[in-house]
């Protein structure tokens, strides 16, 4: 099997449109781009414990209710309880919704998928404020390019 190189994922482009794609996932998904791109870190490891989501959340600004509202909006769920004896701790995994959002993501940066340009399914097109009104041309410009 071939290693990916570095010159490889220039070539895809894939992270051309990245903050584009990040903005209009966590603007329509009422959740900030910190939590998005921890959402994105956990997801990676698959299952984790609280010590593991600390760690990773170490990147970001500190939000002391990040933990608690991931877990109550269905971002993160338990995996496996603890049951006090063998099982310690709980270990956790990225929802299904998360999972969803982050590989639809991954699609439209690959270009297999446009960013949505329906006001019903996109809030930026709405253009209520100077940010999504930018953020909508930018939508535009990354739906044209076939390039990416």
């Amino acid at each position: 099997m071939k290693r990916l190189e570095a010159r490889d994922v220039k070539d895809m482009n894939l992270l051309k449109h990245y903050r584009i794609i990040r903005k209009w996932a966590a603007k329509n998904n009422n959740i900030t781009d910190a939590d998005l791109e921890l959402l994105i870190y956990l997801d990676c490891i698959d299952l984790f414990t609280k010590i593991d989501f600390k760690m990773g959340a170490y990147s970001y600004s500190w939000n002391n209710r990040r933990w608690n509202s991931l877990l109550k909006e269905g971002w993160i769920v338990v995996w496996r309880k603890r049951n006090m004896t063998t099982q310690k701790y709980h270990i956790y995994r990225v929802s299904f919704k998360g999972k969803q959002l982050i590989n639809r993501m991954y699609k439209m940066m690959l270009g297999i998928e446009d960013i949505p340009t329906s006001e019903r399914r996109n809030v930026i097109m709405k253009g209520e404020t100077y940010t999504n009104k930018v953020l909508k041309v930018s939508i535009d410009n990354v739906n044209k390019d076939k390039y990416r």
